[in-house]
């Protein structure tokens, strides 16, 4: 029962979030919807509503299971009661019936002075008394078990009740489900229009991400080495690796906890959902196109700022041609980059606190607000997805 007490409790919490979620998108995909031409970043707020959707379903029929077994315990308890409350009137009625033969007190006086001695009078006349107060206990009892049977009765018209309105909400569900579905194909078959628009920008995010991928490992490199001076400038040995920070032992704490803290950090703006995951993927429209992103994409609401997921020093403050301003911070031997920034509030070698703002995020033509995040571990590329906390 208490496990699932528990379920039920994180059932509403889903509920709630999935409500937030929904409400993110619909903000998000207003903005894209303010412009004539269809668009990915449009596409893919659609694709987060109908993966919400899912979830509200998914919700939904938990939450009537959950009922329906309520409903079978509180069915199982009433039938009890019935049987019971039955029991308890039978008796009930043979005590009235046995009660009936010596109802008259004349016959009750005779039942006492046929005693053949007064031991065994007081005896009859204590088993009259006994059955007296057995007779009005039967009758509490009988009042008792009928409150409970009609409280369960008024739960289980309850229970019955929600069961019938989750059907109905479900149904409504799975019709917007459906109309999220018509309007995901509407766009995309727009969007298969504009092939020729599409793979060029394709082409041209491909040249941006080579770009950014030169000046991240540039970066990594310069920093490795700067380290790895300032080590033996000081006097101190070094692994002799060329592929790693050298830290020092405030940095080794920094990176320890960065570390520590995988799967619940911070996401790098306070709200949206990730539009493209990390990895190679097939493009949404064009067929036989696959792109592939070093970090994750999260569209986010317009004028939204972008913060640091962890404390860390800011290494590099850039532009980049597709990527609009970056800014790479370090956490020991980890880097963070946040790219398609419209401005930056940080300065190189500035140290930055666990969500402080360092910009904010860029809008392009289409409406579509977007950040490009990703994390590394000195020249290897890591899975955002894996590092920032579960929405």
């Amino acid at each position: 029962m208490a496990q699932k007490t528990k379920s039920k409790a994180q059932l509403e919490k889903e509920k709630k979030e999935n409500l937030t979620r929904i409400k993110e998108a619909n903000r998000i995909l207003q903005q894209t919807k303010k412009q004539k031409e269809a668009s990915i970043g449009q596409l893919n707020a659609i694709q987060e509503k109908i993966t919400v959707q899912k979830g509200v379903i998914s919700n939904i029929s938990k939450e009537i299971n959950y009922i329906e077994s309520d409903v079978k315990e509180t069915e199982g308890i009433v039938g009890a009661l019935q049987n019971d409350l039955n029991k308890l009137k039978a008796e009930y009625a043979t005590m009235v019936y046995a009660a009936a033969k010596t109802a008259n007190s004349y016959n009750k006086l005779m039942f006492l002075f046929a005693a053949d001695n007064f031991n065994q009078f007081v005896m009859r006349l204590r088993y009259l008394q006994q059955y007296s107060e057995a007779r009005k206990k039967q009758v509490e009892q009988i009042s008792k078990v009928q409150a409970v049977l009609s409280g369960q009765l008024a739960i289980l018209d309850s229970k019955k009740r929600q069961q019938k309105n989750l059907l109905n909400k479900q149904v409504a569900e799975s019709k917007s489900l459906q109309n999220l579905k018509v309007q995901q194909d509407s766009v995309i078959t727009r969007l298969s229009k504009q092939e020729t628009n599409l793979k060029q920008e394709v082409a041209e995010r491909q040249q941006a991400v080579k770009k950014l991928d030169n000046l991240i490992a540039d970066i990594v490199r310069e920093e490795i080495a700067r380290a790895a001076r300032a080590a033996r400038e000081a006097g101190k040995a070094t692994s002799g690796s060329t592929n790693k920070v050298t830290l020092t032992p405030e940095m080794a704490l920094t990176s320890s906890s960065f570390a520590g803290n995988k799967g619940r950090l911070a996401w790098p703006v306070e709200r949206g959902f990730i539009s493209q995951q990390f990895g190679r993927h097939n493009h949404p429209v064009l067929k036989g196109v696959v792109v592939e992103n070093r970090g994750v994409d999260i569209q986010t609401a317009q004028g939204a700022p972008a913060r640091a997921i962890f404390e860390g020093k800011v290494l590099t403050v850039a532009t980049v041609p597709g990527m609009n301003n970056i800014v790479m911070i370090q956490h020991g031997e980890y880097f963070t980059v946040y790219a398609k920034l419209k401005t930056v509030s940080v300065k190189p070698g500035q140290t930055v606190k666990l969500k402080e703002t360092i910009g904010t995020v860029y809008t392009d033509s289409d409406g579509t607000t977007e950040l490009q995040f990703q994390i590394w571990k000195n020249s290897s590329n890591m899975n955002p997805s894996d590092w920032i906390v579960n929405k």
